[in-house]
């Protein structure tokens, strides 16, 4: 049978998603603008360069103004089109927004040199896209509609084909099947391609990452079915939780009827440069980035593997994370199988991480699973459990109707309330993404004090580390010299310390068993919970809020702190009736399980 040419485009994604996915997103936009030329040349489709988790990343971690990237980029790559991953009703953040934030963010974001926008719902509850698809076609750009590929009992190809029909009718210009945790199997992807291609004539593509080691087969099988474009990643940012090789797909379609027509000498040149780039960033690593398989059992997707993995090394339970991969499809089930992308990927995941790290399931529920069981994100896929949605929310009303509905206008009053730290209106939307978050970044920009996070540990003129420990080491062990570098750390249950080493380039896991402990100076200093009265939290984070003060009453059960762990915000509650006798924290601090934060008599 002959094929008539159908030349495949391209979009690559190492400027968003391979590095979110592999390095938790943390690629400095210095790293990025050496390279624009050569990326300029090359005739992608598209380069995926801003949205996801690009904006917070930048905000909270490289002390970056994501506006400020997005112009860079913008001026750097004058003959590319620059995509963005949007999250409807949700845009760059972790809750719902009014319709002038949406139509203003889309606006503002076109006109910094956005030219694609790729908008989905998590939980493909379309009435959170029509604002933003709407606000995408006024601005005269290209509105890509999505859908999220999960699996489930409720999750049919049948229900796909009706998304794909009405997301047309929405105006999208063009449609991609978002496969975000590598679900997608080869011959499924030939199905569910055939089918929409069948039932809906508009340019589709594929995003399917490697995770499982089936992205690239994944590709090839939805070209044949009459995929249009394919998502990648260049080889030095491919593979594992990213996305199947730019190079190696573009080999693969040469000289066939889907010949892309891309220079592989060229994007070879482009691996050489981010290969290199990639060493800088090695204390984002993970082992748990790679191939495997398994995610076809705990569908955790890219990004959020990166993150997750990152977050809990940062919390010392980094040896609990295969607890948490067995969770996460548990809670999935008991909240209506949401698709896992963001932020359902982030309310369940990190609902899973407290299910583990308490003890108990559902000992302490987040926030956003509340928000979530209340209607607050849309309707979920599926019937939620009866009896979680009790526990979390009680006799609160649930909602089914578009979360947005019920949101007042923002901008008047987020502008009042940032005031003249706002310079323009995109530093307005930074601050309505992450109002506190915000605020600081926007502070700290006006004192001049914004400090990206170390790469690695700060060094005196002497050489010798100022305030840390040495993480690299030449040992000579009986006239044998080795390099060591100490890449994490993490804590057993039994309470030993585990070190993630790199001996010589290999990579080596130690335990370590302390016999004497060195409390730094500059510790909390807080007492330990020893008494009913005494409030904890329980997870690692900051404090959001402080709900009580000194002399107040308070209830068992009442919420008297709010905290942020993992980007999700917890309520901390009293243990017993009585009266507030001490506050150990304000808005900001610190805090870590078993220290006294309030003091209940």
């Amino acid at each position: 049978m002959s094929v008539k040419n159908k030349p495949i485009e391209v979009t690559d994604l190492i400027l968003r998603d391979a590095h979110q996915s592999l390095i938790a997103t943390r690629m400095r936009t210095e790293d990025m603008l050496p390279i624009c030329e050569k990326l300029d040349r090359v005739g992608y489709w598209s380069l995926e360069a801003w949205g996801g988790a690009t904006f917070d990343a930048c905000v909270r971690y490289l002390k970056e103004d994501p506006w400020q990237r997005l112009r860079q980029l913008r001026a750097a790559l004058p003959n590319t089109r620059l995509q963005m991953l949007l999250r409807g009703q949700n845009l760059l953040g972790y809750r719902h927004y009014a319709d002038d934030v949406v139509k203003a963010f889309v606006h503002k974001s076109a006109e910094n040199g956005i030219d694609v926008f790729r908008v989905f719902d998590a939980l493909n509850d379309l009435r959170n896209l029509e604002v933003a698809m709407k606000a995408v076609k006024d601005a005269g750009k290209h509105a890509q509609g999505t859908i999220c590929y999960t699996t489930s009992p409720v999750h049919t190809t049948e229900m796909y084909i009706q998304q794909a029909k009405d997301l047309r009718d929405m105006g999208a210009d063009s449609l991609t099947i978002k496969d975000m945790a590598g679900l997608l199997t080869p011959f499924a992807s030939y199905d569910i391609v055939k089918a929409i291609k069948g039932a809906v004539d508009l340019p589709l593509v594929i995003h399917s990452h490697a995770t499982a080691g089936l992205g690239g087969l994944c590709q090839m099988k939805a070209v044949e079915a009459g995929a249009d474009r394919i998502d990648t990643a260049i080889s030095s940012f491919a593979g594992g939780t990213s996305h199947a090789s730019t190079e190696s797909l573009v080999a693969a379609f040469r000289d066939t009827p889907f010949d892309t027509g891309l220079d592989l000498e060229l994007l070879s040149e482009i691996a050489d440069y981010f290969r290199e780039v990639r060493k800088k960033y090695h204390q984002f690593e993970s082992e748990f980035t790679r191939e495997d398989v398994s995610v076809q059992i705990n569908q955790v997707p890219g990004g959020m593997m990166s993150n997750l993995a990152n977050q809990l090394k940062e919390q010392n339970a980094l040896d609990r994370i295969r607890e948490v991969f067995d969770e996460i499809p548990r809670v999935r089930k008991d909240l209506g199988y949401p698709p896992l992308v963001t932020p359902t990927s982030q309310i369940v995941g990190t609902q899973a991480v407290y299910n583990v790290l308490s003890g108990e399931r559902y000992k302490t529920i987040t926030n956003e699973v509340k928000r979530y069981l209340k209607g607050g994100y849309g309707k979920p896929p599926a019937e939620v459990d009866a009896a979680l949605q009790k526990k979390a929310i009680g006799n609160e009303p649930y909602s089914d109707a578009r979360p947005a509905d019920a949101l007042s206008p923002e901008l008047d009053k987020l502008r009042k309330e940032i005031g003249e730290l706002a310079t323009s209106e995109e530093d307005v939307l930074t601050f309505a993404m992450f109002p506190d978050l915000g605020r600081d970044f926007l502070q700290q920009r006006a004192d001049g004090t914004l400090q990206p996070e170390p790469l690695e540990p700060p060094a005196s003129a002497g050489g010798r580390p100022v305030d840390a420990i040495s993480t690299e080491f030449l040992v000579d062990v009986h006239g044998e010299q080795y390099e060591i570098a100490i890449t994490g750390a993490g804590t057993t249950q039994s309470g030993k310390r585990k070190l993630y080493l790199s001996l010589d380039g290999m990579p080596e896991e130690v335990m370590v068993e302390s016999l004497n402990e060195y409390v730094a100076e500059g510790a909390s200093g807080r007492k330990r919970a020893s008494e009913p009265g005494h409030v904890t939290a329980a997870m690692p984070g900051n404090i959001v809020d402080v709900l009580v003060a000194v002399g107040d009453s308070v209830s068992a059960g009442q919420a008297v702190l709010i905290t942020e762990a993992m980007k999700m915000e917890t309520e901390v509650h009293a243990n017993i009736d009585g009266k507030v006798v001490a506050v150990y924290v304000e808005k900001g601090d610190r805090v870590t399980p078993g220290e006294v934060l309030v003091e209940i008599e």
